[in-house]
């Protein structure tokens, strides 16, 4: 008995070091079997007092009166499959008739608190089928990606979701999108994330950051062109804008519109173009937006205007083309002149870091999901890394981007640096690197996100 309970101590001892240390060992070690008992135990009960149970059908009823037996007690959701993840449960549930998937989501926060689960959230797979997504530690807080994502072409995993799932930046559904953050939100480690994930695809970078290139040239060697003030990015963008009349010359004389040619190979997007025919796509990433809207002179007035004009036309048409911009920046408002507003309606995707103003918030997303912008303006300092993000489909969750330093970043990137395609267009503005330096160790990554 003495040996049993000594055994058992140590066990209890080990399962609160790692709850403490380590809550993803401690989860696949002892959590996801307790808490998988604990929601089938728990789960008529739990269902019936948040109001997820239907009444017993009437031929149930008078079944019951006949044979003079029980009533029937009312029927919660039927469960599907119950699935342990790296990071929680996943529940399929089966609605009853006259339920709603609403009635699902707005019970999320009593479900989270009757399961004893850190957090509760929940999707419409198809019609009367419900996944209810249960996370049982922060996987915000200490953020690790699973060693196997999903890529495909111009597709990157870039963060993790508070439901434990992936965040991809796919550039084939979402073609534009805008990156909002103050100064130390995160904003530069989820850009760095990106460029990482973008590096080893056949895709053109191209950089505008008129801090003198602090934030991108380090990353030169991956880059195609780069441009580092308002006057050379005002050409670097008529630059682009000319290769995308180029690209759309191509696709015109690609199309195959011959009645000989059956519909499913028209051509209408690069995509469509044969492999040996496809222009190369092109990423253009703009870190702080804002730097090519200010003027302050007639001149800088004449260039803004340019600016604008030539971002909101690739916006508008450079999709079919393969051209994808990353508009980034602290402040994102009207107040930045005519064009911004018309600029914004084109960037589907939304992500916003921790801003220090409302309004920033509500030009992510007042027009697409304006419950995500009380939680915009909720982050706390300290959790930098952390962002809300959404798309026009009015839809946000919560993400933060694994921790990648400055050094990590050049190091993948001078490791396919071969990859770097050189566009004829954008020659004059390829940046001058020297000999490929060798790769310098990085330091241990922080687990708090920077």
């Amino acid at each position: 008995m003495t040996a049993f309970t000594v055994a058992l101590v140590l066990v209890v001892a080990a399962a609160g070091l790692l709850r403490w240390r380590r809550p993803a060992w401690y989860w696949l070690a002892f959590g996801v079997t307790l808490a998988a008992l604990r929601v089938l135990v728990r789960y008529r009960s739990v269902m019936d007092a948040c109001g997820l149970t239907v009444p017993p059908a009437r031929w149930r009823l008078a079944l019951a009166r006949a044979t003079k037996r029980p009533i029937p007690e009312p029927r919660p959701p039927r469960i599907r499959r119950l699935r342990p993840t790296r990071t929680g449960l996943v529940l399929r549930l089966k609605l009853r008739p006259g339920q709603d998937v609403f009635d699902i989501a707005a019970a999320s926060d009593r479900l989270r608190h009757s399961f004893s689960m850190f957090g509760v959230t929940s999707r419409e797979v198809r019609s009367g089928v419900v996944e209810v997504r249960m996370t049982g530690y922060d996987v915000l807080k200490r953020v690790q990606m699973p060693a196997e994502t999903e890529t495909r072409a111009m597709r990157v995993p870039v963060a993790l979701r508070e439901d434990g799932s992936v965040h991809y930046r796919d550039y084939r559904a979402i073609p534009h999108a805008l990156t909002l953050g103050a100064t130390e939100s995160g904003k530069s480690v989820y850009q760095r994330n990106l460029v990482a994930g973008l590096a080893p695809l056949d895709v053109a970078l191209v950089g505008i950051d008129c801090k003198q290139g602090v934030e991108l040239f380090p990353l030169a060697r991956r880059f195609s062109a780069l441009a580092d003030s308002p006057d050379t990015a005002a050409e670097l963008l008529d630059a682009l804008v000319a290769r995308m009349a180029d690209v759309y010359r191509l696709i015109r004389t690609q199309q195959r519109i011959t009645v000989d040619v059956p519909d499913a190979e028209i051509a209408a997007d690069i995509w469509d173009l044969p492999d040996e025919l496809r222009p190369t796509p092109v990423v253009v990433l703009v870190d702080e937006v804002a730097e090519l809207a200010l003027y302050a002179t007639k001149e800088e007035e004449k260039r803004r205007d340019r600016i604008i004009t030539a971002l909101v036309r690739l916006a508008q048409l450079g999709r079919a083309a393969g051209i994808y911009l990353e508009i980034c920046g602290q402040r994102f408002g009207s107040e930045l002149g005519k064009g911004i507003t018309m600029l914004r309606a084109q960037l589907t995707g939304r992500t916003a870091h921790r801003l220090n103003d409302e309004t920033s918030a509500n030009m992510a997303f007042g027009d697409i999901a304006p419950d995500a912008v009380l939680a915009a303006i909720q982050i706390p300092a300290e959790l930098r890394g952390l962002a809300i993000a959404g798309d026009a489909s009015g839809g946000w969750h919560r993400i933060r981007a694994p921790h990648t330093s400055l050094r990590q970043a050049v190091n993948l990137c001078n490791r396919y640096a071969d990859r770097t395609p050189a566009l004829p267009e954008l020659a004059p503005f390829r940046p001058t690197t020297g000999t490929a330096t060798e790769l310098v160790p990085s330091a241990k990554a922080s687990p708090a996100t920077a």
